[in-house]
């Protein structure tokens, strides 16, 4: 220790005389040679001090660490940063375009557009079709805007492969459909024509019973848990008039305009007051803290906001007969659980 410090003290006192000769030398000689004298004491001089500074390197003189990348810097511009997905913030990154789900399938969600987004891209990342996207948001084309929200609503249907001698009335007839609601979902018209290997969905459709080779597809059942006593009837009074369909859905008749009430205590995350929207008219959706959700279509007028809070038994809407409603159905209430048996 103590030779490294004479060593320093050395340094330094070389240092200091060495500058004292440089301003001595520079003052005698001629102009033209003082170039090459002071670069040559000049780069001794940077020796030196390196010298120096190898014995001398402590907290105070070394080099700051530099960031990669400044505390200012973002990988995302303010449109993209998030995006909402049934209440969840997700940031672009995590949302990669692949054949995965990364929803519930039961579950209705929230998409909010952002910079880049097409129609096909947001379809494949909810694992649903284009005409889902479009049908479930009353959307012509394939336009949409950075900072819509869209609903994504998982469609209960059945996909029927076209032979020979179907058409569209037959095919909606076999699976128990709705005439209106097949065109609309798959873009068709009255008079459009099938070709043998088209596939046609059926929203709502009923699995038939086929025989071997038969080109029609079965609905999935699912086993929903049972919460014993944390839903109550969205209506007082009225009747049933269809029991359990499309796995979560029953029908409850009333008067006209007679209240609807929330079923359980929640957060209301779709409130459509116009629109077909995909066959429900205009319909409330509340999410709950044990992550199911009821559905109220067919409403005649809502009374509640996206992001309002609600108590159970709360009035949120009328009854009506909006959306997908005809014949016999007449006025009634839709009224969907979603991720538990549905006790009514």
């Amino acid at each position: 220790m103590g030779s490294d410090k004479s060593a320093v003290n050395i340094s330094r006192l070389l240092t200091n005389g060495v500058f004292s000769v440089i301003i001595f030398i520079c003052l005698s000689v001629p102009v033209s040679a003082k170039a090459g004298v002071i670069s040559f004491f000049t780069g001794f001089f940077s020796k030196a001090e390196a010298q120096t500074e190898e014995f001398e390197l402590n907290s105070q003189n070394m080099a700051l660490l530099q960031a990669t990348i400044s505390p200012n810097q973002s990988s995302t511009t303010a449109e993209e940063e998030i995006t909402i997905v049934d209440g969840a913030f997700l940031l672009p990154e995590v949302q990669k375009f692949d054949d995965s789900k990364t929803v519930d399938e039961d579950q209705i969600s929230l998409y909010v557009v952002r910079k880049g987004d097409t129609l096909p891209a947001i379809a494949k990342m909810f694992g649903v079709s284009v005409n889902t996207v479009r049908w479930s948001n009353d959307i012509k084309g394939s336009t949409i805007s950075v900072g819509q929200t869209l609903v994504i609503l998982p469609i209960s249907g059945i996909q029927h492969k076209v032979k020979s001698g179907d058409t569209l009335q037959s095919i909606t007839k076999l699976y128990k459909g709705d005439f209106e609601e097949v065109l609309m979902y798959n873009n068709l018209s009255k008079n459009s024509k099938l070709a043998i290997g088209d596939i046609i969905v059926v929203p709502g459709g009923e699995a038939i019973q086929v025989s071997s080779g038969g080109s029609s597809s079965t609905k999935k059942t699912t086993s929903y848990p049972t919460y014993e006593g944390y839903y109550m009837r969205p209506i007082v009074g009225g009747i049933r008039t269809q029991g359990l369909h499309d796995r979560y859905a029953v029908d409850l008749a009333s008067s006209y305009g007679s209240n609807i009430l929330a079923s359980a205590s929640g957060q209301v995350i779709v409130s459509k007051g116009s629109g077909w929207n995909g066959g429900y008219g205009s319909y409330i959706v509340i999410k709950h803290s044990n992550g199911t959700q009821t559905v109220y279509a067919h409403l005649s007028g809502v009374s509640v906001n996206v992001g309002d809070s609600v108590e159970q038994g709360q009035v949120i809407g009328k009854m009506g007969n909006t959306g997908r409603v005809k014949g016999l159905t007449g006025v009634h209430l839709h009224f969907e659980i979603r991720g538990a048996r549905n006790p009514f």
